[in-house]
């Protein structure tokens, strides 16, 4: 088949390097009888070895000349191919638990990716991306700079850890940052101590819905100073300061 040009309107940026690709591989540990998915496998750079190492896999890839490459080079019984988009897939339709979820992520909506991704904790082992470096280092933050909602939200459902960074020079087309890979383990059901975690999740929203405003101000209409204070929180902290502890006691002293 004829090269395939990444398309920027799939965010595509092809992973060619070995060692990076060896290193990601590694740190994944595919083992066989695994229940893997891969998200935008692309040219199956990660594919291949992956592939490999478990005999079977599941792959969800949107763009139509990838989806024909992979049919060429891979039988049904060696990768199942979800045709589509994994914004809009049912991943908890793979595996009642244990299901192992890998992907390159398109930068462009890797965050949606997540969030969408977060429905399907429960039944998820873990989770290895390769994200763009930025995204990775707010996921990772303490309270201060990179910390908002994201990193609130997904420290709350997952335990990650930033692995590694991939340099520009490791995809084609060379992306103008860097990138870097990220392991996420859901937490038990018993580290879940939000009560109503959709009010949860309101509280966060809104608390980083201006990053340089007073909780008080942020929060008005949802929870007293009064109720703040209470708590031990001061009403002038900013979103950033608090840790992923205290908005779940915000969020469940509503509840």
């Amino acid at each position: 088949m004829q090269e395939h040009r990444a398309r920027k309107r799939f965010g595509q940026n092809f992973l060619s390097s070995p060692g990076v690709i060896a290193n990601i591989v590694s740190a994944i540990n595919p083992q066989p009888g695994d229940c893997m998915v891969e998200i935008g496998p692309g040219l199956a750079a990660m594919t291949a070895p992956l592939q490999a190492a478990l005999g079977h896999m599941h792959v969800v890839e949107i763009d139509r000349d990838l989806i024909a490459r992979l049919k060429q080079n891979y039988a049904p019984e060696q990768l199942t191919i979800h045709e589509g988009d994994a914004l809009e897939f049912d991943f908890g339709s793979l595996a009642e638990k244990n299901l192992r979820i890998v992907g390159n992520l398109p930068y462009n909506i890797s965050t949606p990716i997540l969030f969408h991704l977060s429905k399907f904790a429960a039944q998820v082992k873990d989770m290895h991306f390769m994200l763009q470096k930025e995204v990775v280092d707010r996921m990772v933050a303490e309270p201060g700079g990179d910390y908002g909602r994201l990193s609130v939200m997904l420290q709350y459902r997952y335990a990650m850890d930033r692995l590694f960074i991939v340099p520009p020079g490791a995809f084609v087309p060379a992306p103008k940052v860097d990138s870097a890979i990220v392991r996420m383990i859901p937490r038990p059901a018993s580290a879940l101590t939000a009560k109503d975690e959709a009010l949860f999740g309101d509280v966060v929203t809104a608390a980083f819905s201006q990053r340089r405003k007073m909780l008080r101000n942020t929060l008005k209409g949802i929870v007293t100073e009064a109720q703040l204070e209470a708590l031990g929180i001061a009403p002038t902290a900013r979103a950033e300061t608090l840790p992923v502890s205290d908005y779940i006691r915000i969020a469940n002293s509503l509840v």
